[in-house]
Formats: structure tokens, sequence, C-alpha cells
């Protein structure tokens, strides 16, 4: 069916799934939405595919249950260590005569730009997934969002180029194949979640998304509408399970479900005197502790990613000031007093929780921060199944120059003008 889109979001702990439907009016509604475990995924790379496929299936089937709908393909993020951003820029004359006389730039010439931008060397395991255009400049004067039309002599375009570990791409290909769907392309997970949750002023002003996943935290740097800077740090929501599990000496999936239910990363008021019951392990029985002793243990952890987060941004992005906001999403956005504390590491009261817009279905926690990304999928992907484009030929994406291009362009012309 052309008018479904599929955002499959395959993350370290859990497999978003969600189903979007195109109505007769053109408008986006989400039908079906899934949340299942993961497994075969370490640190967002997938290690077991057997394991791997299994859990993309049970997401899909629970999903496709709600939404009445048979799921034929889907679209997939890649993120983490594994995908890179670039900034580059591309340079060409309007008149391609040797007179080089002031013409009125038109799409051709808009294209020659483009392609220039593009011409970078990348080393040989990295793929070119997105180009997403920044700006362009006709003589030297910034700020044009479409050069067609404007007179010049020279036309120039700022682009942020992202790549991603040509294995990787391949291994998330096989996965969804052999979990019997076609896999219609791979897009930028930070990017994507972007583009569900970041309002239109906030990416003009420059707004920073940090995602908090089980294996990385993610982030992405926008301004004036576009991406300038992406980065990953190693450390992520598993690591906090780990520092639970070692202090209270707790199995790892107990203590996971102890940070679940009770953890919290600032805690003030009444909440430092609540109760905590851990359960009996082995020949030990229950112990009792408090909200505010998990909150000794969580926060020192969950600061120090903030912090390194931070750190990255300042030493590699050339920014000294966004006007916008803070935006987390993720697992890990989920944590009570995650707001108050990167607050306090930033330092700075704009830090929100990134949410989706409601596009209806009567249960919208598919509008939460954790599926940003699979909601993002859908969002960027909104032409492709309108307009029927979905490919036909099982070509795998480390083949397939011409889908990832394809995509590369829907979402550098939806970012400008999704809003």
């Amino acid at each position: 069916m052309s008018n479904i889109i599929v955002g499959l979001d395959i993350g370290t702990s859990f497999i978003k799934t969600v189903i979007g439907e195109i109505d007769s009016e053109n408008k986006l509604e989400v039908i079906g939405f899934s949340k299942k475990p993961s497994n075969g995924v370490r640190n967002g790379v997938i290690v077991n595919i057997d394991a791997a496929v299994a859990a993309i299936k049970e997401s899909v089937d629970a999903a496709e249950q709600l939404a009445g709908a048979e799921v034929e393909s889907v679209y997939t993020a890649i993120g983490g260590s594994l995908v890179e951003g670039k900034n580059s820029e591309g340079d060409v004359v309007v008149d391609t005569t040797p007179h080089l006389r002031a013409l009125e730039i038109n799409e051709d010439t808009k294209r020659r730009a483009q392609e220039s931008s593009r011409a970078i060397d990348l080393p040989l395991e990295k793929k070119a997934l997105q180009a997403v255009t920044q700006e362009y400049i006709v003589d030297d004067l910034p700020g044009c969002k479409d050069p067609v039309g404007v007179i010049g002599k020279r036309l120039k375009v700022k682009v942020h180029i992202i790549s991603a570990s040509e294995t990787a791409c391949v291994n998330l290909t096989n996965c969804v194949e052999r979990a019997g769907y076609y896999l219609q392309g791979i897009c930028s997970k930070t990017l994507v979640s972007a583009m569900a949750t970041v309002h239109e002023d906030e990416l003009e002003l420059g707004s920073i998304l940090i995602d908090l996943g089980a294996g990385s935290t993610d982030v992405i740097v926008v301004n004036k509408g576009a991406p300038v800077f992406m980065a990953s740090v190693p450390v992520g929501g598993n690591l906090v399970t780990s520092d639970i599990a070692l202090v209270k000496g707790l199995p790892v999936e107990e203590a996971e479900k102890i940070k679940i239910q009770h953890g919290c990363c600032w805690i003030e008021g009444n909440e430092i005197e609540q109760e905590v019951i851990i359960p009996s392990v082995g020949g030990r029985g229950p112990e009792q502790t408090s909200r505010y002793e998990l909150c000794q243990i969580i926060q020192p952890r969950v600061e120090e990613i903030l912090s390194m987060v931070k750190k990255e941004i300042v030493r590699h992005s050339n920014l000294t000031k966004l006007n916008g906001s803070i935006v987390l999403t993720g697992g890990g956005s989920l944590m009570s007093g995650i707001v108050q504390l990167t607050q306090n590491v930033w330092g700075t009261s704009s830090v929100r929780i990134g949410t989706s817009s409601d596009f209806g279905n009567l249960d919208q926690d598919y509008r939460n921060a954790d599926f940003a990304t699979a909601v993002g999928l859908v969002i960027c992907n909104k032409d492709a199944a309108q307009k029927n484009v979905r490919q036909k030929s099982k070509t795998r994406f480390s083949e397939d120059q011409k889908d990832s291009e394809g995509v590369g362009k829907k979402l550098s012309k939806l970012f400008k003008n999704f809003f």
C-alpha cells in the first residue's frame, strides 16, 4: 500500500515501530505503533543478526495488529559513533561561458552547486546518507534560502553531509530483509528526531537535540533551519543501570527495573523521603532504600554524560551562542529530574522534553520522547508515500546509491519546509 509509511527505530534496549497513513485529504495519521525489547544490538551496532531479526518481527507484528495493515517496507535510522556529520561548500559560476556575466540563477545552476558541495573524500568504510542544505550565497551575499531567480555571477552553497559506516548499513539492510521487509532508506537518527520534535522557531534561532539512548548519547546542533554539527559519546543509560547493579549488588535486569520505576537524577521536596523496596536476590531478603539514595547513584553518571556532550559541542562546533532550546529525546529523557539536571549542567532554563505533534490515534504514547526517531522517519518520508515512489527492486542498500541520494534530497527539502 503506497499510502503507508513505516518508521523502524532499532535501538539497544527497545525497537520502536510507527505506522503512518496518508488519508484522502493528504493528512498524516498514525494508525499503529509498538515498543518491544531489543535483542542482538549493542551500543547501536547489530552484533547478532538472528536475534535482531526476531526482535524486529515482534515489534512490526505488534504495530501491524494495532493498525490493521500489513507492512511491506520500512525506513530505519542509524546513530551513535557509526554516524558522522561534516560541513562542506560548493562554489560555481552562473555563466558557464568565458564572459562570466551576471545572469539569473536557474535550477541547473543550483544543481551544479549542490554537486560541487558533495564532492568530498570519504573514508572507504563510510557511505554518504544525506546532504542537507544550510544556505545559499549569491556573490558573497549570504542568507538566501532559494537562489532560483536571483541575479548573480557566482553561487555558493553550504551543506551538512551525513555519512555512516557502510558495514553497519549493510547489516541493517540484511536484518530488515531477513525479517521479510523491504528497506526503503536509512536516515540519521538525530536528524529525523529533530524533525519530529524541534519547533520552527527553535530551528531558526539555534537549538540542540540530545538523544539519550541506552548505548550512546547522540547530539545534533541546528541553526538557521539546518544542522551544523553532530556528535556522539559512547555512553548512555546502560551505564546508569550498571552503576545501580554494582552499588546495590543486583542483577542487571533487576537494576534496570528499579531505574525505570523509581530512578531519578534530580530530587527535591517530598520525593527525598520516598521509600523504595529492592526485591530479594538469591538468599538475601528484600532491602529498603530511598529514592534519594538512588538519586545519589544516578545523578553523577547522568551529569557526567551531559557534561561530555557539552564539551564535544563547545570544542568542535565553533558556536558561541544559541537562542533556541535544548530538546531531550530517547529513553533517558523519560527519567524524572532530567530537565532540571540538564538546566543545571548547561546553565539555561531553555530545556524541554521533545514530544511529537498529534497525528491522531486514541493512544498518544507515540508522542513520547522515546518515539521521536520512529515518528521522524514517518514524517520525513511522507512525500515518498504520497507520490507512490517506493522502489520495487530488492537492491541492497550498499549497492543503491540512487536511493540514498533520493532520501537525502527529501530530507534536505523537508527540513527546510516541514513547518
